[in-house]
């Protein structure tokens, strides 16, 4: 008996596209796992590609070795002095970043926006570039830990509590494994989603979060704990989603007038009480559309609508898109379909450059055992 082995089968990232080079400019410790985030999607789309169409150098200030935050090292590939080519530019920071970010960081990081560079960060690597100037009416990601500290820093900033945001010329992701939802839907957009959806399932990952994400965030990390009863209304507000609570209960519940209610989410929250219990039901339902199979319907009643197409109108108002078309994308996104076919040896990898890392990758995954899964035709 013959024995296939089937390969999932998606068109290829452009041939005529050109290499583009990033640099990481690694802080002082700087988180591990938003550095690999970041990088990972990007050796994989060489390895699906079977070419090199992204490069990527580790940099530091000096060229020694950085520690990251869990106390493993990394020896650059360059320092700043080293005249590198680079077409994007992302900062990786870490716990206490602050502390690390030097002038000479700051010049060259204004050095590289000047040559129009591609600008990002992770983690907290967005204080760099707001201490640049960089970010300055631009929207921006930072890890919820820092969020409000760089609201009152840099008040010129958009900041967003999302997992990420790109913003033209300008990406930055919260921390985490966030910088990878990020750079696979910037490798999309350069290259399309059927690149980035085969590296998601190359990586085993389910749902490739999007730009509307947010971080899940404690309250009291945005308000401090000087509004105890804004966090008291909005605990009460969370517990109770499929049965909203009137905002007169709920001020009778901790001790307020209903205009001082209104007042505390209009000054702290900066939007009024009923826009924000909304977004709340919304968020539930977004979850309950992207990871249950419950029918609409069902979802409308868990979140507190009475009507499905109040629930519908209210959503799209909200998120951009119907119920109905959230489900669908969610369901194309888990179970793609597309032909299977064997996969090819990569081979002929030449260059008269010297060879980068990403190529060495390259090289390498052809001896993994894993290679040939996915295949772009």
């Amino acid at each position: 008996m013959t024995t296939f082995t089937m390969a999932k089968t998606v068109p290829p990232a452009p041939k005529s596209a050109i290499s583009q080079t990033l640099g990481f400019l690694l802080l002082d410790n700087f988180t591990l796992i938003s550095l690999a985030s970041a990088i990972e999607p990007l050796r994989m789309a060489n390895q699906l590609a079977g070419r090199e169409i992204y490069r990527w150098y580790t940099l530091s200030q000096d060229g020694a070795p950085v520690r990251a935050s869990d106390g493993l090292q990394i020896t650059p590939d360059a320092s700043l002095a080293i005249p590198l080519s680079l077409d994007w530019v992302v900062v990786c920071g870490g716990v206490g970043a602050n502390r690390y970010i030097s002038r000479e960081h700051i010049s060259w990081l204004q050095s590289q926006s000047r040559q129009l560079r591609r600008m990002g960060a992770v983690c907290t690597g967005s204080w760099a570039l707001a201490r640049a100037g960089l970010l300055d009416g631009f929207e921006a990601s930072v890890h919820w830990e820092c969020l409000a500290a760089m609201r009152e820093a840099f008040p010129r900033i958009v900041l967003s509590a999302r997992l990420f945001s790109i913003d033209r010329n300008r990406f930055t992701a919260s921390g985490g494994t966030a910088p990878l939802d990020m750079m696979l839907t910037l490798i999309g957009r350069d290259h399309g989603h059927d690149l980035s959806a085969a590296i998601s399932e190359m990586f085993i990952y389910e749902r490739v979060r999007n730009e509307q994400d947010q971080q899940r965030m404690p309250l009291k990390h945005m308000l401090g704990t000087t509004q105890p009863k804004l966090l008291e209304i909005v605990a009460l507000m969370e517990a109770n989603l499929e049965e909203p609570i009137s905002f007169d209960e709920l001020a009778r519940f901790v001790g307020v007038s209903r205009r001082q209610l209104e007042r505390l989410f209009q000054k702290y929250l900066h939007c009024s009480p009923s826009r924000y219990y909304l977004r709340l039901r919304l968020t539930r339902a977004r979850q309950l559309l992207k990871q249950t199979p419950m029918p609409i319907i069902e979802v409308a009643s868990a979140c507190g609508f009475v009507s499905t197409p109040h629930f519908s109108k209210c959503y799209r108002e909200f998120f951009g898109v119907p119920p109905r078309q959230e489900r669908l994308a969610t369901r194309l996104d888990r179970d793609p379909s597309a032909d299977h076919v064997a996969l090819e040896a990569l081979s002929n990898i030449t260059s008269q450059e010297p060879i980068s890392r990403a190529v060495a990758a390259l090289v390498n995954a052809r001896e993994e055992s894993t290679y040939a899964s996915v295949r772009l035709r």
